[in-house]
């Protein structure tokens, strides 16, 4: 721009107001390319799951609805161990491992990392019946924290003073 624009109160206006509109313009793409990735899309999350077949159920968290599009995303191609293992680990909160007994017609998930049930089982169990064989049968294992874990290292009143956070380290794996 020429120099004497410098001191004009009229082009530093017009200059203001459009870097404002274009602050906003940058705010809204960078928005909408968060929707093109299922780990930062909020509203755009309707859309994966139109895409995928998905039935939407209303006041799921987002957190959930990330985790069955995930799975469904993963739950693609020959199945495995390795196939189930993906899609049962979006939606658990840690590790987890799934073991064959053929003989038995059956497999197993084991939460290996997360305690208790996961917070969306119903999604996970409805994921692994949709991609595992018919003929198989499916058993779910959880991880529970029990007292007498913790009954050589702490009496029961130094337990109750603690948060469930802090047994972590007790915990065998």
């Amino acid at each position: 721009m020429p120099r004497y624009y410098e001191t004009s109160r009229i082009m530093d206006g017009i200059l203001q107001a459009q870097g404002a509109e274009l602050d906003l313009v940058r705010v809204s793409l960078e928005e909408i390319l968060a929707q093109f990735f299922v780990g930062s899309a909020t509203w755009g999350l309707d859309a994966w799951e139109a895409e995928l077949g998905i039935a939407p159920v209303p006041g799921k968290p987002d957190d959930q609805r990330r985790s069955v599009i995930n799975a469904k995303l993963r739950g693609v191609g020959t199945v495995t161990v390795e196939l189930i293992e993906s899609v049962a680990s979006a939606y658990s909160r840690g590790a987890v491992q799934v073991t064959q007994q053929p003989a038995a017609y059956q497999f197993t998930v084991r939460f290996v990392d997360a305690l208790g049930t996961p917070p969306n089982l119903g999604d996970l169990k409805a994921a692994i019946d949709e991609i595992k064989p018919a003929h198989l049968q499916v058993v779910y294992q959880y991880k529970y924290f029990l007292l007498n874990q913790l009954h050589q290292t702490m009496t029961i009143n130094q337990i109750q003073t603690r948060k469930m956070t802090d047994f972590a380290p007790f915990i065998p794996v």
